[in-house]
């Protein structure tokens, strides 16, 4: 779906700057918020746009996805990449055409985070009711991502996360292949404005409010908070510190200058790879993050950033406790952080990704 722009349409924007000439096959389509970088001209929607354009909620539409999913027609091509968060793995593809999906992660709501996922959305007078219909539709949502996962010819993970996450729901083996970062966009910062940032989309499962809860007993050190979510109003209702700023969203280049003047990113959720560290180390700056997931692939402890062990304001406490003593030091270069960052570039992600079209198109075993 291109509905907003997150680190998984930044992937695709890649994808279609190495194939300018391939349409765009989507779900849904919002043109105000994704329109710049995916033009309409470019697009082919399914037949559930209809359901969105007449303001009907996702959530409802849901259901109706697999179908939709199912409906495009690439019979005219002879290879078809996907990019794929939760049902685009699931095109149907005749037996000439060869089928990538770059997978960054089988859907989340219906296997891991099924159980947190009911909690959150099954409240209220209705909650059994609704928590009963939720299971039966995360039910048939997990057959039918089962039985799809046979589809693809190969699946790249973005992580080795993503990696075993595959092999635990889907059992496929796969490649990995790191989502591109573009690191020429940051300038190394060598100095600070005494801020740590949290640059993310304002959702529960973002786990914000560990850092909100840290910095309220904190006081004397800011925190500042780029990003918008359905989540925002509760986040600003658990803050007990002046020092604590929401600034909503930011332009690219906007976020770019927080990167470069704030001390170091705190990234607190778990992810299945995380572009925001990557940008973070681009610009020169460490990360304080918890420590499972695609960020500890990507960042170096001790070297370019600090991982703290639980989910917990407790726990980021003491890493910032261990940032202090770091950084007295002078143990986190930004040099060393930009070096590590380049490790992820988009002209990597390029090489990889046409290194594996190659050899699917020539018919070599993988």
């Amino acid at each position: 779906m291109l509905v907003k722009m997150g680190g998984a349409e930044r992937v695709l924007d890649v994808l279609q700057g190495m194939y300018p000439d391939a349409p765009i096959f989507t779900l849904l389509y919002d043109e105000e918020r994704c329109g710049k970088i995916f033009p309409k001209e470019k697009v082919i929607v399914s037949p559930l746009q209809k359901w969105s354009d007449f303001k009907v909620p996702r959530q409802f539409l849901v259901t109706k996805m697999p179908v939709a999913i199912e409906s495009f027609d690439f019979s005219r091509f002879d290879l078809v990449l996907s990019s794929s968060s939760a049902f685009a793995h699931g095109i149907l593809t005749p037996v000439h055409t060869k089928h990538i999906c770059y997978c960054h992660s089988p859907m989340r709501y219906a296997w891991d985070y099924t159980n947190e996922y009911i909690r959150e959305r099954g409240g209220g007078f209705f909650g059994p009711m609704k928590r009963w219909l939720m299971r039966r539709i995360l039910h048939d949502l997990r057959t039918w991502d089962i039985a799809s996962s046979d589809r693809p010819d190969i699946i790249i993970a973005n992580s080795r996360t993503t990696q075993e996450r595959i092999w635990k729901y889907w059992k496929k083996e796969s490649e990995i292949l790191y989502p591109p970062v573009d690191v020429n966009r940051f300038e190394v910062g060598k100095t600070h404005e005494d801020y740590f940032l949290i640059v993310s989309a304002l959702t529960t499962y973002k786990k914000i409010e560990i850092a909100i809860q840290a910095f309220n007993r904190l006081k004397k050190h800011r925190l500042v908070i780029i990003g918008e979510g359905e989540d925002r109003n509760r986040l600003e209702n658990m803050v007990e510190s002046d020092t604590i700023e929401f600034l909503g969203k930011k332009s690219d280049a906007d976020v770019a200058e927080f990167y470069k003047n704030c001390r170091a990113l705190i990234f607190p959720g778990r992810e299945d790879f995380g572009i925001v560290p990557v940008e973070a180390m681009a610009s020169g700056k460490p990360v304080i993050a918890y420590g499972e997931g695609g960020v500890a692939e990507s960042v170096l402890s001790g070297k370019t950033g600090i991982f703290f062990s639980e989910i917990s304001p407790e726990s980021l406490e003491d890493a910032l406790l261990q940032y202090f003593q770091f950084d007295e030091k002078k143990k986190f270069s930004p040099e060393v952080c930009r070096k590590r960052a380049e490790e992820f570039s988009r002209e990597k992600f390029e090489a990889g990704m046409r290194g594996l079209v190659e050899k699917i198109s020539s018919g070599r075993k993988w």
